[in-house]
Formats: C-alpha cells, structure tokens, sequence
C-alpha cells in the first residue's frame, strides 16, 4: 500500500512536470507536488495599480474556462485565490522581473512593478492547458495549474519585433493580434514600420496627400523582382492608419507593457510621399508610388529647407502620437545618385564644410537627431546612419550583420541587435533545396535553430561595452509577404526562439529542450489561431 502512495505521488508530480513547459525558459523553476484547480469559486485579488491587471487576467481566463473569475480588491477568506502583489522585497529582479509561487489554495505573482505582474501572469497561462489561449468557451478541459515557484527576470531591455506595414498595409485587427503574440513571449517592443517607397501608412493632418495619394498604389510585382520581364497583378493596393487608429494600438500595446516604436523612412525608400509632394525631390518629379521592390534613386533633398520643413511637421504629429523615448528615422539604404547632380544638395555640402555625400546624410541624420532631441525623444536608425559620422545621441539598429553594433558600442553608442542573417524572418526558413515548396520569400536561409543560436553581445566588442547593447529584435519585411495569415508563418516559431535568446541567460539555452518545449507551445499558438510554419 505504501509503495502506490508513493507511485501515485510520484506519478502526480510527473504530471505536473510534464506540463511545466514555459517559453521564453526561465531562470529558475522548482516544481513541487500537487495543483491549483481553477474553478467558478476562483477569484483575482489585485488592487490599487494592479487593478487593470486583474481586469486583464479576468478577461484571460475568464473566455476559455466558460465561467467568469472575478477580479476583486481583496480575496480574504476566500480559499482559491489568485493573487496579484506588488513587492519592493523583489526589487532584485527588476521591474520586469517576478516570482509566482503555486500551491494547492493559491497563486500569488508578485513583482517590484506591475511590467513584472505582466510577465507572471503570461506564465501563468502558459502552466495552464494550451486551450487557455482560446477566446471561446473551451469545452470540459480540468483547469490546473501545477503547484511550482518559478524566480524568472528579462536578460535584455529591448526585446522586439518588427512589422512592414509600408509595402503590405496590414489591418489594425492583426496588428493587435502581433501585440498580444509579442506580449506572450515576453518581449517589450512593437517597431512599426510605417513608411515605404510602396506605401505611406499614417495620417498626417497637415499633409492630407500622404494618405490621398501616398498610401495607394497602381498595381504590384507579381512573383520575385529578380524575375524579368516584370509583371504586375493589376490591382490597386492601399491603406493607411488613421491617427484613432494609432491611438488604440499604441493603448492596446502599452496594456500589454509593449512600447510601440514607429519608423519614418528618411532620406531614402520615400518615393510614396515625393509621388505626393515632389518639391520635397532633387528633380521635382513627377512620380508614382513605387509597385515593385528594391532601392530607388529619388531620395528627400538634403538641400531644400522645404524638406526639413516637411520632416519636422511629420514627425511633430507622430510624437503628439507615440509616446516612445525612441523615434525611428530609418536611415538605410538612400542612393547619392540625385544628391551627386543636384545644385541644393550641393551647395548644402560647401556651405557646411562637408566632404561629399556620405557626410551630407551624416548631416541630415544629425539635423534629425538635435529636433528629436529638442523634444525630449532619441532619434535609432539602422547601422547606415554610422557612415560619414554619427549623430552623437543617436542609437544604432544593426542589421547588415554585428559589425555595426560593435562599432557603435564601442564608441558609446545604445544598439539594438538586429542582425539579417540571425533576424530577417522574411528569410526563408528553409534552404534552397526545399524553397519550391514554401511561399515566396526572399532569397537567404535563416533556420530556426539559427535564430536560436544568436548571440546578441558579440565577444569583439570592448570589455565594459557590452552595457550599450540593449537587445535585440525580429524584423518581417513585407516585400513576399501581402496578408497577415503569411506575416504569422514566416514570423512563428522563429520569433518564439528568439523570444528565449532575448529574454533567458545565455548559459541556460538549450536548442534540444527549447524544441521539446515548443512542442507544447505550437498548441497555444494552435488555440490563438496563428497560422505558424509545422516543425519540420
């Protein structure tokens, strides 16, 4: 008889760790025997700043389990407790550092600051079974958590992922959706790409063209644009956001501790707003807004005071908008071929004392970066903005590789690692053996084991550098990618392995059970209806 207790006790706690299966990995789990069963007596005790917390974790639970949990100042007396807690004790663990301890009549989440109650709480759903993630009634599932205390807190500051609205306008309804899938994996920043040769996406008052004429194209390049001759579909493309649009997803992310980071590509990849206003152009146009990809001569004028004008008023209303520190400018990819022939932009480099063309983007970037300062914001860019001498607070976006992260961390500049060959999920999963079977993609191979093995601090960095490497991102550029169902297969799992390296100590990877894990992962993501690529 002794040995069933101990079997059945042992079999309980196997149980319990078989659904012990959290991504990002955290720092520590210890699993202990028995579990928490949700049911309609359950109850959420926040109160004070973790009231909208309560609320939200009501809103989590309360759908898929088919009764309502209330969510209620305080649970006294009540036996089967949620339990949201602010605790300076934890302040160790950051404000987005927590601890959730599990037992039979209780879970209590707690953290210095409500970011870290967030964070507990998205585990708590992941200890729950898979269907927690639905939004319907999920049918005669057991509620249980297993009894566990998990000690967890962030590796990096800046864990993001990027969406191109600018060549495929994607409609607000998935753009919550990515937030809620970010916010899942515990990362903090939503980089909304909103600008494009293709496309111009948010409403600017004092610029009606930019959503007249800017955010709609003719056609667009139908198969990859290596392809000759070109063909195109024939059909209009368009959209933009309006600025109540702006402002309920920049509410809905920061519900979800996610800070939305917006770019406005400047000097290049801007044919869609010169289409709308060609004064702004070396040439004067005319022009259309672009239906095929690539980089494209026509760039803003660096010479005309009308262009600073323009990008001044721009990014006036996107800061009336955006509350993040971090304002992105673009700053890749911008041709010198019309700044070469053009009178103004020339004579802007002799009246300044420039030494060609790199240094006058330098300058551009630089008139930037003091405006954006002026208003109490921080101007990022990709690594181009390093050529010709970078703006002195200016933060760096590395994506052609590490290099440019390495040389603006070591001369004291903040970067963000955002590395092609680790982070391009527009790449494809798959290498070229195999390509023929996936959707179009661009022409590179990032597999996901690949994803999973990035180092954002490179080791050539200088000893007492590595603090200015914020973290890291995952970019889905939208050139092959028209609609929301392809972002969600080209982004998931990948951005679910990068979710770990961002978020969980180098020294505790492991690819072997970060695959064993995302077995029980894909199931949530099966629940939430996202149309990630199956494991190969």
């Amino acid at each position: 008889m002794k040995h069933l207790i101990l079997l059945g006790a042992i079999m309980s706690l196997s149980i319990a760790q078989a659904q012990v299966s959290i991504i990002p990995e955290p720092v520590k789990i210890t699993e202990n025997e028995g579990v928490f069963k949700i049911t309609d007596k359950t109850v959420i005790a926040a109160k004070g700043p973790l009231s909208p917390l309560g609320e939200l974790l009501s809103d989590y639970l309360s759908g898929p389990v088919g009764f309502n949990i209330d969510a209620v100042p305080n649970a006294r007396g009540n036996e089967n407790v949620i339990q949201l807690e602010l605790n300076d004790k934890l302040a160790s663990l950051g404000e987005e550092g927590y601890r959730l301890t599990v037992d039979k009549n209780k879970i209590l989440i707690e953290s210095a600051a409500d970011a870290g109650v967030f964070y507990g709480m998205q585990t708590l759903r992941q200890l729950l079974p898979a269907a927690v993630y639905r939004e319907a009634p999920a049918g005669s599932n057991e509620w249980e958590v297993p009894c566990c205390v998990v000690e967890d807190k962030p590796r990096f500051q800046w864990r993001g992922m990027h969406l191109d609205a600018g060549r495929y306008f994607m409609p607000v309804d998935f753009v919550k959706k990515y937030i809620d899938l970010i916010a899942m994996h515990k990362m903090n920043r939503f980089h909304w790409h909103l600008t494009e040769d293709q496309g111009w996406r948010i409403e600017i008052e004092k610029y009606p063209r930019l959503t007249e004429i800017s955010a709609w194209r003719d056609e667009t390049l139908i198969g990859h644009v290596r392809n000759k001759p070109h063909k195109f579909d024939g059909k209009p493309h368009g959209g933009f956001y309006s600025k109540d649009d702006v402002r309920e997803v920049v509410a809905y992310a920061k519900a979800r501790f996610i800070t939305v980071v917006p770019e406005i590509e400047m000097p290049g990849h801007s044919l869609a707003a010169l289409a709308a206003y060609p004064e702004l152009s070396c040439t004067g146009g005319p022009f259309e807004v672009q239906k095929s990809w690539g980089v494209f001569p026509d760039v803003y004028c660096a010479g005309k005071e009308v262009t600073f004008k323009f990008l001044t008023d721009v990014l006036d209303e996107v800061m009336e908008l955006f509350p993040s520190e971090f304002i992105h400018i673009g700053g890749d990819e911008c041709p010198k071929d019309r700044w070469e022939e053009c009178p103004d932009c020339q004579k802007r480099i002799k009246d300044e004392g420039l030494a060609d063309e790199h240094e006058l983007q330098s300058w551009f970037i630089k008139r930037m970066e003091r405006y954006l300062s002026q208003n109490g914001r921080r101007l990022i860019g990709w690594d181009e903005i390093l050529e010709g001498g970078i703006a002195p607070g200016a933060t760096v976006m590395s994506w052609r590789g590490t290099k440019g992260g390495i040389d603006a961390a070591d001369a004291g500049h903040d970067v963000v690692m955002a590395a092609n060959n680790y982070t391009y999920f527009d790449y494809y999963p798959v290498d070229k053996d195999k390509q023929d079977q996936e959707p179009l993609a661009n022409g590179s191979y990032l597999p996901l084991e690949k994803v999973y093995s990035f180092e954002p601090v490179p080791d050539e960095i200088d000893p007492g550098k590595e603090k200015h490497i914020l973290g890291a991102q995952g970019q889905v550029w939208t050139e092959y990618i028209p609609n929301p169902k392809q972002a969600e297969y080209m982004a998931f799992p990948r951005a679910c392995a990068l979710a770990e390296v961002v978020w969980t100590d180098a020294g505790k990877k492991d690819y072997e059970g970060f695959l064993k894990r995302l077995e029980a992962h894909l199931k949530r993501l099966d629940a939430m209806d996202v149309n990630y690529r199956p494991l190969d």
